[in-house]
């Protein structure tokens, strides 16, 4: 027997995140600035710490009700409306999940399989097309262009519309560009999906995190709440990833659905983790606030530097990503990454792992200190004047 033959084809001809082989190769090598990992450099703010540490002292340690503690589920609620205007109930509209990646798994699985199609905006975040395949479902990919601002257009998704579409995830603010919609874009998004058979994946798991633009969820709008499943949760925003929790909101017919996948699979979210959570949204507003506001001084600095060296980018609004162009170095997308890791040892990560119309870009996170921006961006500046002498 081969073992091989044995896995689904599904998984077995997906390839891994191109992501990873960058941090198998900095495992190897010292003094390393990475500007890869999408993950906060800041530390939990303590009192979310000290609200875990004091629920496992008093001896909560064990499961909470499948969708999540109710009095999580609640500060959810009172979160949502106080910052977004969307109103749901913690009673039925809301499952707490492990990360926002598992609610992401989830609603496909509950929404879509073989026969169906997925319409997934790239560049974009590499879970949406790995879910979508898993369950059997046909990713249609639409190329997000630079000279829209990676924004997605109706006219862009009209032409990707057919018979066969069952969901369209819209991941703003976005991951790896940056890019965000406002309100007046997201309506003429509306405009198309209003009338249609189609539900909403709103991946906003970085709402916390714009700059300028006050985020607006898709969800606000009247004739798509139902038919929107939003995705958000604690990773980014209040620096918790590695509380790995996260949220769904959405019509209780939808979420009857994923909360017997979720019960299956994962029982419940951890519990010491939502007592974290129900700190954090009763008294981090503070916290959160701080950080969006060094990441946007960051932002700056690191736009900047960019274009300074003569890279085309365009401003990000959201997330803490940047997402310049390097097409004018004549390298591929890789080339660039890898040179640059064993030439100057910084971190950055293709575009292309984000989706093939990513190619010639480069994502750098800006979730890294100040003095480590600095100096990569005069690392990555002393590297493309030598390959252009």
């Amino acid at each position: 027997m081969k073992l091989e033959d044995m896995i689904i084809s599904n998984v077995k001809n997906m390839p891994p995140s191109g992501i990873r082989k960058y941090f198998d190769i900095i495992n190897e090598m010292n003094d390393v600035i990475s500007l890869g990992v999408g993950e906060p450099d800041f530390v939990t703010p303590w009192n979310i710490r000290e609200a875990g540490i004091y629920s496992l002292e008093k001896g909560h340690t064990h499961y909470s009700s499948n969708a999540g503690f109710i009095e999580l589920r609640e500060e959810i609620s009172k979160y949502l409306k106080k910052k977004y205007e969307l109103e749901y109930s913690p009673k039925d509209e809301i499952i707490v999940t492990v990360g926002g990646s598992e609610g992401i798994d989830i609603a496909l699985r509950a929404l879509a399989g073989p026969g169906d199609e997925v319409i997934i905006p790239e560049p974009s975040f590499v879970a949406y097309k790995g879910c979508t395949t898993f369950t059997g479902a046909t990713p249609v990919i639409i190329n997000l262009r630079a000279e829209d601002e990676f924004k997605l257009t109706p006219e862009l998704l009209e032409e990707a519309i057919t018979p066969r579409t069952k969901v369209v995830i819209i991941p703003f603010p976005n991951n790896p560009t940056g890019a965000i919609m406002t309100r007046e874009e997201l309506a003429s998004i509306v405009e198309v999906l209003k009338d249609k058979n189609i539900i909403v994946i709103s991946d906003e798991i970085y709402a916390e995190l714009s700059y300028g633009e006050k985020h607006v969820s898709i969800a606000s709008f009247p004739e798509m709440k139902d038919k929107t499943i939003l995705i958000n949760g604690f990773s980014k925003a209040f620096a918790m990833t590695g509380w790995r929790l996260g949220y769904v909101c959405g019509h209780p017919v939808l979420l009857d659905a994923m909360k017997k996948i979720h019960q299956y699979a994962i029982m419940s979210s951890p519990t010491t983790a939502q007592y974290g959570a129900i700190e954090a949204l009763r008294n981090c507003d503070d916290d959160v606030q701080e950080m969006a506001r060094e990441y946007n001084r960051r932002r700056r600095v690191m736009v900047n530097a960019f274009r300074k060296m003569g890279l085309d980018c365009f401003e990000p609004l959201g997330a803490f990503y940047v997402f310049p162009c390097i097409k004018s170095t004549g390298m591929t997308s890789d080339e660039f990454c890898e040179k640059l890791l064993l030439a100057e040892k910084v971190l950055v990560v293709p575009g292309n792992a984000f989706g093939d119309c990513g190619e010639g870009f480069i994502r750098a996170c800006y979730a890294s200190s100040m003095d480590q921006i600095i100096e990569a961006m005069k690392r990555i500046e002393r590297f493309i004047h030598s390959i252009k002498n």
